[in-house]
C-alpha cells in the first residue's frame, strides 16, 4: 500500500501508525547496504598493493568478485513501515536492530533483506512528496483553496505545448514550452515527449504521466509507433487499466484480461496462450509486440492524482507567479545561490553557458544548480526579481513574496549560510539591532566565514566590525 504524504509531515504519520497497530508492531523496513563492484575493485587492488603482490588484472577481478554484494552496513527504507500481527511477536518473522548499529537514532528497523519477508507481512509505503507540501504553502501566501482550481482552465493548459501564457518567447527562456518546474512536467524527458505529443486535454497529460513513469512504455515502444504514424497517440497503451479496458473492449473473458494486464505490467511479457487469445478476438499485432516490450507500468489513479496535483501547481505558476516561484525555490533552497541571482539575467546566463560547456565533466551539483538556474532565468524573464537577502527581513529558510514583481530569498540562499546559523541570526533579531559584525557573531555563534558570506553579499549593510563606546 503507499501513501503520499508532504515531506514535513511524515514522521507524524509515521508515529500515528504506532498508534494504529500498537507499539512493538510497527517497525521501519530495513535495508541491506552491501559491498558495490567498484568498491570491491578498490578492496582488491589496495589488498594487492598493502601486500606487495603483482597481480595480473584478472585474478584482482576474481578478488573483487569474492567481496561484491557481501554486507557493509544495514540502513532503512525511506518510506517503508513493516506492519507485524497482533497475534505475533516480531522474533517470530525477523530480527530487528538499530540502521547502521546507531543505538542513537531512535529507530528501529527489520533485519532481514526485505525479499526474504515480503508477501509474509503487510508493508506500507508511506512516503514523503514535496507537491503536497508546494500546495500547502501557495494556498497560505495566495489564500486560494487549490482544490477549487479548475482543471480545465484554458490558459493553464496552454503551457505544456507554448510559452505565450507565461507572456515570454522561446527564445528568451530557451525552452519551446512552459512547463519549467511543473512536477512531472519539468524534466528534459517529458518536456521532450509534450513535444511530440502536443497535449491539449487534461486525458492526454494523464497518458503522458503514465508513459513517462512505466519503463519500455514510451522509449523503443509507443513513441516509435507514433513517431512512425502507426497509431494515434490516444490509441497506445499508457497505464496497466488500459491494457484491461481495452482486452474486454475486444471482448476476451474479464479473467483473461486481468491476468495478461498483470502478467504485462510486471514485466512478465506475453504467455503463447495469451497470444492465442488476443489473435481469437482481432487484437493488432502492433498491441500484442507492444504488450511484449513492457517491463513496468504505472496504474491509472496515480497517474491522475499526480497530474491533478501538477495542474494546480501550474494554475498557480500562470495565474500567481511570484507565489509560485518563492514556493518553488523554497524547495530547493540549498541549491539556490542567492549571490549569483540577484545579478540579474546576465550573470544567469553565463553560468548556464558555463555548466553546458562542462558537458559530461558536470557535477550532481551542477546539474542540480542548472535546474534552478533555468527557472530563475524564467522568472527574470517574466519580470520578476529577487532582491538581496536581508539579515533583519529575510526568513531562515522560506522565500517570500514582496509584492507581484519582487521575491525576498531566505539566508539559507546564500551559499555558505547554514540552516542552524540561519535560525540562530532569525531568532537572535528579536531581541534587538546587531551593533556590529562582532556582536552579530557572539549573540549568534555564527562563524567568520558565514560573517564574510552575509558582508560579501551586502546583507550587513556596512556595520562595524567591533563594538564601538558611544562617546554622545
Amino acid at each position: 500500500i503507499d501513501l503520499n504524504f508532504s515531506g514535513s509531515y511524515q514522521p507524524v504519520i509515521h508515529k500515528y501508525t504506532e498508534e494504529l497497530f500498537g507499539e512493538g508492531h510497527v517497525y521501519r523496513a530495513g535495508t541491506i547496504g552491501t559491498v558495490a563492484d567498484k568498491t570491491a575493485y578498490g578492496y582488491a587492488k589496495k589488498y594487492s598493493e598493502e601486500n606487495e603482490l603483482d597481480l595480473n588484472s584478472a585474478e584482482i577481478l576474481r578478488l573483487a568478485k569474492g567481496c561484491t554484494g557481501v554486507k557493509r552496513t544495514s540502513g532503512q527504507h525511506p518510506g517503508g513501515v513493516m506492519v507485524i500481527p497482533d497475534y505475533k511477536e516480531v522474533y517470530d518473522i525477523t530480527p530487528i536492530q538499530y540502521p547502521a548499529n546507531d543505538t542513537s537514532c531512535g529507530v528501529i528497523t527489520t533485519h532481514f533483506d526485505y525479499h526474504s519477508i515480503s508477501g509474509r507481512i503487510l508493508k506500507l509505503d508511506i512516503l514523503g512528496h514535496d507537491v503536497p507540501t508546494i500546495i500547502r504553502m501557495l494556498e497560505d501566501i495566495t489564500g486560494l483553496d487549490a482544490t477549487n482550481i479548475p482543471l480545465d482552465d484554458k490558459e493553464t493548459m496552454s503551457i505544456f505545448t507554448s510559452t505565450e501564457a507565461l507572456g515570454v518567447t522561446p527564445e528568451e527562456i530557451n525552452c519551446p514550452i512552459g512547463s519549467l518546474a511543473i512536477p512531472e512536467f519539468g524534466t528534459s524527458f517529458v518536456r521532450q515527449m509534450l513535444l511530440d505529443t502536443r497535449p491539449t486535454t487534461f486525458a492526454e497529460l494523464v497518458r503522458i504521466a503514465g508513459l513517462s513513469h512505466g519503463t519500455d512504455v514510451w522509449l523503443n515502444n509507443a513513441q516509435d509507433l507514433v513517431v512512425d504514424g502507426v497509431v494515434e497517440f490516444k490509441e497506445v497503451i499508457s497505464t496497466r487499466d488500459d491494457i484491461m479496458n481495452y482486452l474486454l473492449f475486444k471482448g476476451l473473458p474479464p479473467k483473461m484480461a486481468f491476468t495478461i494486464m498483470e502478467h504485462v505490467r510486471k514485466g512478465k511479457g506475453l504467455k503463447p496462450e495469451f497470444i492465442e487469445e488476443m489473435n481469437k478476438h482481432d487484437v493488432p499485432e502492433w498491441y500484442i509486440e507492444s504488450c511484449k516490450k513492457i517491463k513496468y507500468m504505472f496504474p491509472k489513479a496515480h497517474a491522475v492524482a499526480y497530474v491533478m496535483m501538477s495542474f494546480r501547481l501550474a494554475y498557480f505558476k500562470v495565474h500567481y507567479p511570484a507565489a509560485f516561484y518563492a514556493t518553488y525555490f523554497t524547495t530547493k533552497a540549498q541549491d539556490f545561490d542567492a549571490d549569483l541571482i540577484v545579478k540579474g539575467l546576465d550573470s544567469i546566463k553565463a553560468k548556464i553557458d558555463q555548466i553546458h560547456e562542462l558537458g559530461n565533466d558536470a557535477t550532481a551539483k551542477d546539474k542540480t544548480m542548472l535546474t534552478v538556474l533555468e527557472v530563475a532565468l524564467e522568472m527574470y524573464a517574466r519580470k520578476i526579481k529577487i532582491i538581496p537577502v536581508d539579515i533583519y527581513k529575510s526568513d531562515a529558510t522560506k522565500f517570500q513574496v514582496v509584492d507581484d514583481k519582487t521575491i525576498l530569498p531566505p539566508m539559507i540562499a546564500l551559499q555558505g549560510v547554514g540552516e542552524n546559523a540561519a535560525i540562530n541570526i532569525q531568532r537572535e533579531r528579536e531581541n534587538g539591532e546587531f551593533i556590529s559584525k562582532e556582536d552579530l557573531r557572539k549573540r549568534t555563534k555564527i562563524s567568520k566565514t558565514v560573517v564574510e558570506t552575509l558582508s560579501n553579499h551586502g546583507s550587513l549593510n556596512d556595520m562595524s566590525e567591533k563594538n564601538q563606546l558611544s562617546l554622545f
